[in-house]
């Protein structure tokens, strides 16, 4: 470079140095002016198309694929092992062909070469239990994942397959294209995992004293991923938080136990005959007509002679389900039964429950009820529950969901003691995992990428279920003050909602409490419950048996409701911004005949039309230069006599008695210290002990977003004045909540 380049050189970079030098402030001072809290959120969700209208409805293109399965398993219970063939069908409902089929194999997540373990941050813990040190230093690692035996097309030949991980990616010997379809099969195994010792959210327990095994089976078969209009194939890996993105399908599945077996599994049970005693059989038909209360099918007299015996012969159960997008599995030797009808609507549906001895006495009283009134509760904010039955399944330390079918923690002691904390633990777990029947089961939302979609609508349901089977229900989530702890910790270790599965290091919260809390203050305190609930209703009737995006969810929420909500999607979804609205300021305002400095000089500035229609009005704020003592008084009409002249000209005696007279006047200055945009809830308390509530919509902030005034004309003197007065905005201060301002006690008194 010669020396003139190099001087050209640098006098430009200085001239971009300036240009930008005097851009930033100018930038800055705009976004501090006007963040613009309220655009519209163009910016951050996929433009509507032909697949998926800008109302949040399905588009006239909108089309998902289908998969049906024929599959036969068969466990070995004395090795822990599943056996298991499949014979898949594979309609292509998308206008392009497809080269090739993902399909997932998410036992993987447990073979030992599994990349899972090794995306883990972790330290040396300082102890261990004994047990603990040699699994994690001493012993090989559990060998889990499917063994594939063969893929093959529908004339029984070899079809070329690649395994990466958890996906398996089949290669077609031709395109498939639009409305085609593809049989083909593959017969694999894989040793069960004991999940209380190896983790996950399927597998078996054992239990010591009596010998017996209970399994609960779920992704025990190659499923087919999800192609959508969306991303095309979803077949992003499972690492273990991120759940599932599953296709809806028909399935007739054979399922083959030891034959003292007791079982539940997704679907109807097609020949109970063949599989319950002729006792059980006449308590069944007794359930079905019994809606009042469970009835014992399985007696646990009956399951305690079974787990003696260990049957070496088998039985065959056989199950068939129609429109559901996955299938889930529970077996043991151990297992009490015990069922009950349940209406919804037009629809009638079986509540059931299989657990162990140990689950009693808990389990028998309570949970075929909370199964119950969880159906009847979804049903009533989205639509009447379609499926034949719902099914709860003890299991130690679970809580997973399947179409139909669940897994669920909470016993008593070994003397048949509980606590509340347990009783109400079991009930909300229950609730929980029954009501994921309707999300995402039904309203199919991909869990893979975004777990609040089913989990945190899931979690706002569960709480109004819990509140309408016992209005004390120690709810977790849900309430606006329950959240406050999370949305106020240290920024650096929250993620806003819109968040993929696998980064949430506050996976509760982020993913279940914050959207559960998000979704109750926009039906208590920003929509109300008759629009809310029309709206929610529309999305869970609009996306049943359908595959949603969050666009979808939050498009809906607002053409349903004619509520503008971008600026709560904005604020509460995309940012981590949390609530902090207070009370800056109180000046208590006297009308006066005369005009001080302060307002002649804002009638000059501001030219006030009032000026020019003859004699004026002044407010005059106490503690000012120009008050005067003798203004402290309450206002009356009569002692003006300029605006005494104005009403008795301008309204008629009639209209005279309607006019109101306050007596004092209250300029409020309200500052938002949090980023959140929120309405502003006021309670104001007058000297006499009365109340008077104020709501301010959310838009009061659209023109300045650090602080807005209002002015409180009364006809008694205020006392106090509280924001929030009920923690309806999970407002995380409220030291400035007050006025006048009142000492918070320490956490030592």
């Amino acid at each position: 470079m010669n020396c003139k380049t190099k001087v050209l050189s640098f006098f430009f970079l200085l001239l971009m140095g300036l240009l930008q030098a005097q851009e930033t402030p100018k930038n800055s001072k705009s976004e501090e002016r006007n963040p613009d809290k309220f655009k519209q959120m163009y910016d951050l969700m996929a433009t509507p198309n032909m697949y998926r209208t800008a109302s949040g409805a399905p588009g006239p293109e909108y089309y998902q694929q289908q998969a049906d399965y024929k599959i036969d398993v068969e466990l070995d219970d004395k090795n822990q092992k599943l056996y298991g063939t499949e014979t898949i069908t594979y309609t292509n409902n998308a206008k392009e062909s497809l080269d090739y089929l993902w399909l997932q194999l998410d036992q993987n997540e447990k073979a030992r070469n599994s990349n899972s373990p090794l995306v883990e941050n972790k330290k040396t813990d300082p102890a261990f239990s004994a047990q603990a040190f040699s699994r994690k230093y001493l012993e090989e690692d559990f060998d889990g994942g499917f063994r594939i035996e063969y893929v093959k097309d529908v004339q029984g030949k070899p079809m070329a397959y690649t395994i990466n991980q958890t996906m398996m990616r089949i290669e077609l010997p031709k395109v498939l294209k639009h409305k085609e379809k593809i049989t083909f099969s593959i017969k694999w195994w894989y040793n069960i995992n004991n999940y209380t010792i190896d983790g996950g959210r399927s597998g078996y327990e054992h239990f010591e004293k009596d010998g017996n095994n209970l399994y609960v089976l779920a992704q025990f078969y190659p499923r087919m991923a999800v192609y959508n209009d969306v991303e095309g194939w979803q077949n992003m890996q499972f690492w273990g938080s991120g759940e599932f993105a599953l296709t809806f399908g028909n399935y007739e599945v054979n399922i083959t136990v030891p034959a003292d077996h007791i079982m539940e599994a997704t679907g109807s049970l097609m020949n109970r005959s063949e599989v319950f005693t002729a006792e059980q059989l006449k308590r069944y038909a007794e359930a079905e007509k019994s809606f009042d209360k469970p009835i014992v099918v399985v007696t646990q007299a009956e399951a305690e002679a079974a787990e003696k015996g260990f049957s070496e012969k088998k039985k065959t159960w056989k199950f068939k389900a129609e429109n559901v997008r996955d299938f889930g599995i529970s077996t043991s030797r151990k297992f009490i039964y015990d069922a009950m009808a349940v209406k919804t609507g037009s629809t009638t549906s079986m509540a059931i429950s299989l657990y162990p001895k140990e689950g009693n006495p808990l389990w028998g009283e309570y949970s075929t009820r909370i199964v119950a009134h969880t159906l009847k509760s979804y049903s009533s904010y989205t639509f009447d529950y379609p499926y034949p039955k719902a099914v709860s399944i003890n299991a130690r330390d679970q809580g997973m969901e399947y179409p139909m079918i669940c897994w669920n923690y909470g016993r008593p002691d070994e003397n048949g003691k509980y606590s509340d904390q347990t009783k109400y633990g079991m009930l909300g777990v229950i609730c929980h995992e029954v009501g994921h029947n309707f999300f995402p089961m039904i309203v199919n939302s991909d869990e893979r990428q975004w777990t609040w979609m089913d989990e945190g609508l899931n979690s706002f349901m569960e709480y109004l279920a819990e509140k309408s089977f016992d209005p004390n229900f120690p709810t977790r989530r849900g309430p606006a003050k329950n959240i406050i702890p999370y949305m106020s910790g240290d920024q650096t270790g929250l993620e806003p909602i819109m968040t993929n599965s696998e980064s949430l290091r506050q996976f509760g919260n982020n993913a279940y409490g914050k959207p559960a809390t998000a979704l109750n203050i926009l039906r208590e305190t920003i929509m109300g419950h008759e629009l809310f609930d029309y709206a929610f209703k529309t999305y869970a009737n609009r996306w049943k048996f359908k595959h949603p995006t969050p666009e979808d969810f939050f498009r809906t929420m607002e053409d349903a409701s004619a509520v503008d909500l971008d600026w709560f999607w904005r604020g509460w979804f995309y940012t981590t911004d949390y609530t902090d609205i207070g009370i800056k300021e109180v000046k208590k305002y006297f009308v006066s005949n005369e005009a001080s400095k302060e307002v002649s000089d804002f009638l000059k500035t501001r030219r006030r039309r009032d000026s020019r229609n003859g004699a004026m009005v002044y407010m005059i704020a106490e503690g000012s230069s120009d008050f005067k003592p003798e203004l402290n008084k309450p206002f009356k009409i009569k002692d003006f006599q300029a605006l005494e002249d104005y009403v008795n000209k301008q309204f008629t005696a009639e209209e005279r008695a309607k006019l109101s007279e306050p007596k004092y006047f209250y300029q409020v200055t309200f500052d938002k210290p949090g980023g959140l945009v929120m309405p502003i809830i006021v309670e104001i308390t007058f000297e006499d002990g009365t109340t008077e509530n104020h709501y301010f919509p959310a838009q009061i902030w659209r023109m300045n977003d650090k602080e807005v005034n209002r002015t409180f004309a009364t006809q008694k003197a205020i006392a106090k004045i509280v924001v929030d007065p009920k923690e309806e905005t999970a407002d995380i201060n409220t030291s400035n909540n007050s006025w006048p301002k009142t000492t918070e006690k320490s956490k030592f008194d």
